[in-house]
């Protein structure tokens, strides 16, 4: 008998499009809260248990309000589940369409969780719970703080585990490219053990002292196995190098002859903010941040660490990002601020600029550039091969895929 867990850490991601990178510690959620961020880590982890469900045909979907729990496959199910699920704050049922739920841990101790606040002992707590039951292989939705969590909870003998992409750094390479490639490796995983091989992955998070001298680069906290399935897993960043003086100056060049006299939104990493440089101003290195180009004249910051709700005020902009060395991610790790309805309201895919050095491009060893906003028919119109500024009128036509 097969069984699959799923933990949801329900606060991960919520700092994202509130400009306040990783919600790790209960300060930081009750912050991000407040400054209306909205729960995710409940839909990333439903779109995962959906590709799934399409794929084995045994799960039926997933309510809205899943907490903690775990699920059995109705009864003459070729290849029964055990689900562990857990959701949006306050939610404390298993609620699995056509499939009968128990809870097996649920925050604070009890079935009624509203307003208990979770920490990464609750994580750990999950994961031992969920473990004892006997699973096959254990989904977690969050981000490296819980991919961290999970590497403690399970010590000297983890089973196969797939991270469900839900945070907001997620350096480490035990996740998956996407929710939907989370069920699509989980059902590849289940239906094809023996074609589908685990790999060690490692646990990344990222180092702040290394960040406190203006590098961005990952400290490495262990391994786990994950299922090795090409393309649909991610690779873990690597660590940002310095790049040349002349080939950031082109980049800059071409791109302030780009916007001209405008607004320009830089996303978070070492490329962007030494583009930032070469123009003039000093931007922050996690954050995006805001410049008002006009020709002959030094840039003006319009907005530092901007939020989501920041960017939608300003109206059409020119948005310039640069993608996660190593991974390729453009969109989706670390520039949730940089949302869907943002990209709308700057025009899409005609007011994207994509900059990168060719030594960082080449790094990439010729695998796609990637999406994962949150919003598939988004992700659809942005795919593609777009042209990519590598220097002075300089740009290299790459693949752009979700």
């Amino acid at each position: 008998m097969t069984r699959v867990g799923l933990v949801v850490n329900p606060v991960a991601g919520l700092g994202g499009r509130v400009g306040l990178g990783g919600t790790d510690g209960p300060e930081r959620a009750r912050l991000a809260l407040s400054l209306g961020a909205r729960p995710l880590a409940g839909v990333r982890a439903a779109a995962a248990l959906g590709e799934l469900a399409l794929r084995t045909g045994e799960l039926a979907g997933v309510g809205p309000g899943v907490r903690v729990g775990t699920v059995d496959a109705p009864p003459g199910s070729p290849r029964p589940l055990v689900v562990t699920a857990a959701g949006p704050l306050g939610a404390d049922s298993a609620a699995v369409a056509g499939l009968s739920a128990r809870v097996v841990y649920a925050a604070g101790g009890g079935r009624d969780t509203s307003g208990v606040e979770t920490s990464a002992a609750d994580t750990a707590a999950a994961v031992r719970a969920v473990v004892a039951e006997g699973v096959d292989l254990l989904l977690f939705a969050g981000g490296d703080g819980t991919a961290r969590d999970v590497l403690a909870a399970l010590g000297d003998a983890p089973c196969p585990v797939l991270g469900v992409p839900t945070g907001v750094k997620m350096h480490s390479a035990v996740f998956a490219v996407s929710p939907r490639a989370a069920g699509e490796v989980a059902a590849a995983w289940l239906n094809r053990k023996g074609a589908v091989r685990l790999r060690d992955a490692e646990v990344m998070d990222r180092d702040e002292d290394a960040l406190a001298e203006g590098r961005v680069t990952s400290r490495l906290f262990g391994w786990l196995p994950v299922p090795d399935l090409p393309v649909r897993v991610q690779q873990r960043k690597t660590g940002s190098t310095a790049t040349a003086p002349e080939a950031v100056g082109g980049i800059a060049a071409e791109v302030a002859e780009r916007v001209g006299d405008g607004l320009l939104v830089l996303g978070p990493g070492s490329t962007t903010r030494a583009v930032a440089a070469a123009l003039g101003a000093d931007v922050s290195l996690t954050g995006v941040d805001v410049l008002r180009l006009r020709p002959g004249a030094a840039p003006d910051i319009v907005a530092r660490d901007a939020t989501e709700d920041t960017l939608l005020t300003l109206g059409p902009a020119w948005i310039a990002l640069s993608p996660i060395g190593g991974q390729g991610f453009l969109l989706g790790r670390g520039n949730q601020q940089v949302s869907p309805r943002v990209l709308r309201a700057s025009g899409g895919r005609a007011h994207l600029l994509v900059v990168c050095t060719e030594q960082k491009l080449a790094a990439l060893g010729g695998r796609s550039l990637l999406l994962d906003t949150g919003d598939d028919a988004l992700d659809a119109e942005l795919a593609g091969h777009v042209p990519v500024i590598t220097g002075r009128r300089r740009t290299s036509l790459y693949r752009l895929a979700m």
